[in-house]
């Protein structure tokens, strides 16, 4: 807790981020995601939940951005005034490509002719359908070479699109008689207009993330499970269930460790856990909001049930080669080395015997080439087998 009041036993919702209560470690963590996949080169605007945010948001992409040149990404609000309009038309120009990215909170969700807008950042929730269009509108601009636009969407918008308002069928034309015009009072010309936050409102409220054993969910991306019934059920309600299931299939951090050291018993565990209704698909899900998709399996497992911290398939590497390699013989070594480096690579599954016929074949080209470089299948199978409790260890 930095700053504010925490409302006990209050559940926030994505509404009230950024306006009731601010997490900065949650928008780094939005921030770096979308860095990560889109090409930075590429114009993109981003859409926050106030001035302030879209700040905030700025600040985080200029500290992760590939790109020296100072003006990469800057805000456009009612805030920014001439400045931001300038930094707006020179956007738009498609001769231009610096500033690359915009951030904003309502200003650019209409009236924007940037037609070579690639990405569409949403970091805020879309209350009608109208502006869900007016803001998807931005990235359906033509421009040569450009043949599609990517959302990236952090507030689950895209529910919009099964609204039948999204594209229905056409409605019969109705004439409608005119109006008295009503007196109305504008700003000055050429200001746009910028939603006021509500005047009486919680006093604002940062947390700073624990980290450490604690189980904290990056909850950055809205995600919905299945439980075996087919009723659908939230991350918590999915981890929470998960916490529940695991000491009927362990007891312990050092059963957890026995049964994950064998590719038999490891085997059976997974199935056993799928048919409790958690997959390998939900559980790599589960490393994702973790932050932990570069570790085991059983680190996922062993974080859930016993708050054991993640490492990375290459930490557990680095840590266990050695004691490994004083085991086996140079050739067998080889071998050992290539299977590891499958298995920081693509995860735990390059580890069951299933996979071992491939792994040879990918290494010496035929499984009796192996066999004679290494002394024989059963030496293969035998080490293939055994090496892997010492590396759980």
């Amino acid at each position: 807790m930095i700053e504010g009041e925490i409302e006990e036993g209050k559940r926030y919702r994505e509404p009230q981020f950024n306006r009731t209560i601010e997490i900065e470690e949650r928008e780094r963590y939005r921030v770096r995601l979308f860095m990560e996949e889109i090409d930075q080169r590429e114009k993109t605007l981003v859409f926050c939940a106030t001035q302030a945010h879209a700040l905030l948001a700025r600040d985080l992409v200029n500290q992760m951005k590939t790109s020296g040149d100072p003006n990469y990404c800057v805000r456009v609000t009612a805030e920014d005034g001439a400045l931001g309009d300038q930094f707006l038309r020179t956007f738009q120009d498609n001769e231009k490509t610096i500033p690359t990215i915009l951030t904003t909170s309502q200003k650019l969700s209409t009236g924007v002719d940037a037609r070579n807008v690639r990405n569409i950042v949403l970091m805020r929730p879309i209350g009608t359908m109208i502006e869900f269009k007016q803001i998807i509108g931005r990235g359906t601009r033509l421009f040569d070479g450009k043949d599609y636009f990517t959302i990236y969407d952090f507030v689950r918008a895209y529910e919009h699109f099964n609204d039948p308002e999204w594209d229905g069928e056409p409605m019969e034309l109705v004439v409608a008689k005119p109006k008295p015009p009503k007196e109305v009072h504008c700003e000055e010309e050429g200001a746009d207009y910028e939603a006021e936050e509500p005047r009486e409102r919680p006093r604002q409220i940062r947390i700073r993330l624990a980290d450490g054993k604690e189980r904290q969910i990056q909850s950055m991306m809205a995600t919905t499970f299945w439980d075996p019934s087919g009723r659908p059920i939230s991350a918590n309600q999915f981890i929470e269930k998960l916490f529940g299931e695991l000491p009927q299939f362990f007891k312990d951090e050092d059963e957890l460790r026995k049964l994950w050291s064998r590719p038999d018993t490891r085997k059976a565990l997974l199935q056993g856990l799928a048919e409790k209704g958690f997959a390998g698909e939900q559980l790599a899900e589960i490393s994702r909001m973790i932050n932990a998709e570069k570790s085991d399996l059983f680190d996922v497992l062993a974080y859930i049930a016993f708050a054991l911290a993640p490492i990375t398939r290459t930490e557990r590497v680095e840590a266990r080669k050695g004691d490994i390699f004083t085991r086996y013989d140079p050739k067998l070594q080889a071998f050992l080395d290539f299977v590891l480096a499958q298995y920081v690579s693509q995860g735990v599954g390059e580890l069951d015997q299933d996979k071992l016929g491939n792994l040879l074949e990918l290494k010496y080209h035929t499984v009796s080439d192996a066999a004679v470089q290494l002394g024989g299948v059963p030496v293969i199978r035998d080490t293939f087998i055994g090496f892997q409790q010492y590396l759980y260890e």
